[in-house]
């Protein structure tokens, strides 16, 4: 769908095609692009069907670049998706300066464009083409930090219940989250070298005020950089360490169906064999034989009871205890790292 917008007292104002003014700067917001705006784009806008498969093309990197009487830039935006497999993703956008138009191509909505369009990013100007681009790779910035203090809280939360589980679903669970931050590592990157390519480009002319703004996009840039790959590293830990945990605690279930199983199958065994017409033993012998049956029988189980209790070697007790010791601490280490993380968030906002 194609929505055009322009500037009245300083906000965007959504308007019809017909009734826009030819002498002011338009936004032309293209966003869940269908065939239809697909043409609308290559005929009235002259845009190559190239470029726009570029921007469509989900894993196509950012990049600027002059093309026949427009120039193209391609910024990666974060992405969240309830419905998706990977909640947190990022998306190609294409930003387009052609004549008296700026042209926003994406292949699905995202808050980025949300917030432009719902004028909660303050002092913009359509006319000032360098600047609107900053604005939106520093909105850019802005979202990437927030997931990553959303992606957090999930990591924390999930990692309480991985405590206590046996199944893979909290672990599917991070290892999610664990790609959600190789994403955002990779666009963050990808958004990293255009900001350096804006600063050696020729195509845009920036003043002070844009370089001030450059200077403190990169800044928040490699902040989220740092983050999303600082995350990316404990959560791969935190996946090994809670691995090791739930095969130790699905052990500790195994053990103890198997001595119910044994315990079990004793009295089946000698209920089957004494079924087979065999003659029962000290039938003749009354209550005599009742004693000594009932001694067998508590031996039987004082023996059974011995073998399941028996003490393995101190060696292996101890190198066990250490392992678990060592898991234990290393869970607590990642948490701490987490926590310092969400704390720089929150000073940061």
């Amino acid at each position: 769908m194609i929505t055009y917008w322009q500037q009245i007292d300083g906000k965007f104002v959504s308007m019809e095609k017909e009734s826009l003014n030819a002498a002011a700067r338009t936004w032309v917001d293209a966003r869940n692009v269908t065939r239809e705006d697909i043409t609308v784009l290559e005929k009235e806008f002259q845009i190559e069907q190239e470029h726009i498969i570029d921007i469509l093309d989900p894993d196509e990197l950012s990049r600027i670049e002059d093309a026949d009487g427009y120039i193209l830039t391609i910024i990666r935006l974060p992405i969240f998706s309830s419905s998706a497999e990977v909640s947190y993703f990022s998306i190609p956008l294409g930003v387009i300066l052609q004549k008296n138009f700026i042209i926003t191509i994406c292949w699905t909505d995202c808050e980025v464009l949300k917030d432009f369009s719902a004028n909660r990013v303050k002092n913009i100007n359509l006319s000032d083409f360098p600047a609107f681009l900053i604005r939106i790779l520093s909105r850019a910035d802005i979202t990437y930090l927030r997931y990553l203090k959303e992606i957090n809280r999930r990591a924390l939360g999930i990692q309480d219940e991985l405590q206590y589980s046996v199944e893979n679903k909290e672990i599917l669970q991070l290892l999610n989250l664990e790609k959600s931050t190789v994403f955002f590592t990779t666009s963050i990157k990808s958004n990293q070298l255009l900001l350096e390519k804006l600063r050696k480009t020729r195509l845009l002319k920036f003043d002070e005020d844009d370089i001030d703004w450059l200077d403190d996009v990169e800044i928040d840039n490699r902040q989220a950089l740092e983050m999303a790959d600082t995350y990316s590293q404990t959560f791969s830990r935190m996946s090994e360490s809670f691995g090791s945990i739930i095969s130790n605690n699905m052990n500790g279930i195994m053990k103890t169906l198997t001595v119910f199983t044994v315990v079990v199958s004793m009295p089946t065994f000698i209920t089957s064999f004494f079924g087979m017409n065999v003659e029962l033993p000290f039938v003749g012998y009354g209550i005599i034989g009742c004693g000594i049956i009932s001694a067998m029988c508590i031996t039987a189980a004082a023996v059974v009871w011995i073998l399941v209790n028996r003490k393995k070697p101190r060696g292996t007790d101890r190198e066990k205890k250490k392992k678990n010791r060592a898991k234990r601490l290393e869970v607590r280490r990642l948490k701490k790292v987490i926590e310092a993380q969400e704390l720089k968030l929150e000073k940061m906002e």
